[in-house]
């Protein structure tokens, strides 16, 4: 009998295009938009956007290990995103973009701290990973009209020039992961 699903919350910068990517990944079962790790509870977009929540625009993937590993999960998070700016991604400034990666499980913060590690080690980044590693807290998921938002306005101006991009990305460089059809 295979691995039960597993859950993990990724922060890289604007929900929306993490999203766009993650939904194409095979073995990842749901994508979903949020705001994490911070301290108000049921946080607004206008809220986390004022940097006065500490919530970070997250994407809570659930996916099935045997499909795919967190490993091969986290290979893709360091490709999409500039893990060496603080609080950035772009153009895109301020505490709610910072980059995280915040498990679920003992084994996923292994992994992360691991991969951080041969990342760093690798020399393929010309500054310090600055990737926060904790565990998943106080999560709650992002307005319904930011769900799928790549989809379903894959012409919007900033799609078109910073999510679109990093889908590219994703299929040019992880093409074997793709979900069948995407």
């Amino acid at each position: 009998m295979g691995q039960a699903n597993q859950t993990i919350t990724l922060g890289g910068g604007c929900f929306w295009c993490t999203e766009a990517v993650y939904v194409q990944v095979a073995g990842v079962l749901d994508v979903e938009s949020g705001y994490g790790n911070g301290q108000t509870q049921h946080p607004t977009y206008e809220q986390v956007c004022s940097g006065s929540t500490g919530h970070n625009e997250v994407v809570k993937l659930v996916y099935d290990p045997d499909q795919i590993s967190v490993r091969e999960i986290l290979e893709i998070f360091f490709v999409i995103h500039d893990p060496t700016t603080r609080n950035a991604q772009g153009h895109d400034h301020g505490t709610q973009y910072r980059s995280g990666i915040y498990f679920t499980t003992p084994e996923q913060q292994q992994v992360a701290l691991a991969l951080i590690d041969e990342l760093t080690r690798s020399g393929v980044y010309p500054r310090a990973i600055v990737t926060e590693v904790l565990a998943q807290a106080n999560y709650w998921p992002a307005e319904t009209y930011h769900q799928d938002f790549f989809e379903k306005h894959p012409n919007q101006a900033y799609c078109q020039a910073v999510a679109a991009p990093k889908v590219a990305k994703f299929r040019k460089t992880f093409a074997r992961l793709q979900k069948p059809g995407r």
